[in-house]
C-alpha cells in the first residue's frame, strides 16, 4: 500500500462499541488483511447494488483501486481482551478525488460484511473517515457515484452533513438491465 504523503495527526487505532455491545477498532489495513478486504469488495461487486464494477477485481486491480493511498479496516476486539479478531468487519479507502490543484478534495469507498450491515459499522467508519481526512489535510470529501437505490448510504451521508450537489441521470445499469440515477455528494471539512 502506498501511504498518503500527508501526515496523519490523529492517533490510530480508534475504538468504538457498536450495536450488540461489539467492541471494534479502526486502523490502517495490515498486509495480511488485504486479501480479506479484496474478497469482501468482490462480494459487494457481485451483489451489484453499490459499486460500478461489473466483475470481481484481480489482486493487481484491487491494489490499484483500493490500496493506492490510504486504506483502513474495522476489526472486532475479543470481549475482555485487546485481542483482535482476524475477521474484517468493514473497510474503506481514502484518496484524492482529483489530481494536482484539486487534490485537496478526497474520495472514499466503504464496504461492510453483509451479515453485519445496520450494526453501526458504516457510521463508525464514516465518522472516522471525516476525522482522518481532515487530519490528512483534505479540505472536502466528494462521493462521485452514490446509487440512488443505496438508501442506507444516502441517509448516513446526509446525517454526517453531506449535501447532494448533483444527479447523474441513468448513470447505473443494474444487472437486471434497470437504469438508475447516481448522486454526487459533497461535504466541506473546514
Amino acid at each position: 500500500m502506498k501511504c498518503s504523503k500527508k501526515i496523519l495527526i490523529m492517533k490510530l487505532p480508534l475504538h468504538e462499541v457498536i450495536k450488540n455491545d461489539i467492541v471494534v477498532e479502526l486502523d490502517y489495513i495490515h498486509p495480511q488483511e488485504q486479501e480479506l478486504v479484496r474478497a469482501l469488495l468482490n462480494l459487494v461487486i457481485i451483489e451489484g447494488r453499490t459499486y460500478p464494477h461489473e466483475q470481481p477485481l484481480s489482486q493487481a486491480e484491487f491494489a490499484a483501486y483500493w490500496l493506492s493511498h490510504d486504506a483502513f479496516v474495522v476489526r472486532k476486539i475479543e470481549p475482555g481482551t485487546t485481542q483482535r479478531s482476524k475477521e474484517v468487519l468493514g473497510a474503506f479507502y481514502l484518496k484524492p478525488n482529483f489530481p494536482g490543484r484539486c487534490s485537496h478534495i478526497c474520495n472514499a469507498g466503504f464496504i461492510v460484511q453483509p451479515q453485519l450491515r445496520g450494526q453501526g459499522i458504516g457510521k463508525f467508519m464514516g465518522e472516522a473517515m471525516l476525522l482522518i481526512a481532515a487530519s490528512l489535510g483534505y479540505e472536502a470529501v466528494m462521493f462521485n457515484l452514490v446509487f440512488e437505490t443505496n438508501i442506507p448510504s444516502i441517509t448516513l451521508w446526509q446525517k454526517l452533513g453531506f449535501e447532494t450537489i448533483g444527479r447523474i441521470p441513468q448513470a447505473v445499469k443494474l444487472a437486471d438491465g434497470q437504469m438508475i440515477d447516481a448522486l454526487t455528494m459533497y461535504r466541506a471539512l473546514r
